[in-house]
């Protein structure tokens, strides 16, 4: 016999006027390696087909099964609930516009997102398909691909006290990226370029350095060791602009 598991989750679809916010209590026997992912589903299945939440690879790839759990975000997928105690607690992620229960829209804002700090390549090279692919070290390439490991769940953005109070700010996961791009030579932009992306508050002079992005990222990306050392080499850029102009 199973630990008895007891879930108290989040309910309330936008789309229906009759909907108030509130949360469902369900009842489930743990069984051998359940994660919460098995557990909605069996909710769903046996118990309320109408229950929504988000689900795609269920090998913590494609971040879609991102929630609160017990107050903390993470995947749905890689949870296992003999890590949790015997109630737990599921809400959707904030910052993100809700569609129902603890599905969100995390799509919408990464897109903004990857438009508004121009996520791509930028050169003025033209493709000729018939050229080698440029070469770079091992050591670099593997720089780069610790910062692509992202999987664009939304954890570091629910988590992060200033993407909480202001829709401006563009969170932890933006920041990675131009860190990627920053370190990739096949990219042209000067620091200039960069800066004028996320040299503000709405960038990295918005975060306060509470920790909570890294703490809870399920990919375990060094995001607080970029966010440092953009912001010292966006300070330096500042720097010069100052001395070149002033």
């Amino acid at each position: 016999m199973g630990r008895k598991l007891k879930f108290n989750i989040f309910r309330y679809n936008p789309l229906d006027s009759n909907s108030v916010p509130h949360t469902d209590t369900f009842h489930l026997e743990e069984t051998d390696s359940m994660t919460l992912f098995i557990a909605l589903t069996r909710i769903r299945e046996e118990q309320d087909p109408s229950l929504q939440f988000d689900f795609c690879c269920r090998a913590g790839i494609c971040g879609s099964c991102a929630m609160v759990i017990n107050g903390r975000p993470d995947l749905a997928c890689k949870t296992l609930t003999k890590e949790l105690p015997t109630e737990i607690t599921l809400m959707p992620l904030p910052v993100f516009k809700l569609i129902g229960d603890l599905s969100v829209d995390t799509g919408t804002w990464f897109r903004a997102m990857n438009e508004k700090v121009g996520s791509w390549i930028h050169t003025d090279k033209t493709m000729d398909p018939n050229v080698e692919e440029e070469r770079m070290d091992n050591s670099l390439a593997e720089e780069i691909y610790e910062l692509e490991r992202c999987v664009e769940c939304g954890c570091c953005v629910a988590s992060c006290g200033t993407a909480n109070m202001r829709e401006d700010f563009i969170g932890a996961v933006a920041l990675n990226r131009i860190a990627r791009f920053m370190l990739d030579p096949r990219d042209q932009r000067k620091e200039r370029e960069y800066f004028e992306v996320i040299g503000t508050d709405e960038g990295i002079f918005g975060c306060m350095g509470l920790l909570a992005c890294e703490d809870v990222c399920p990919k375990d990306l060094p995001l607080q060791d970029q966010l440092g050392i953009l912001r010292r080499k966006m300070g330096w850029s500042a720097v010069k602009h100052l001395f070149r102009f002033g």
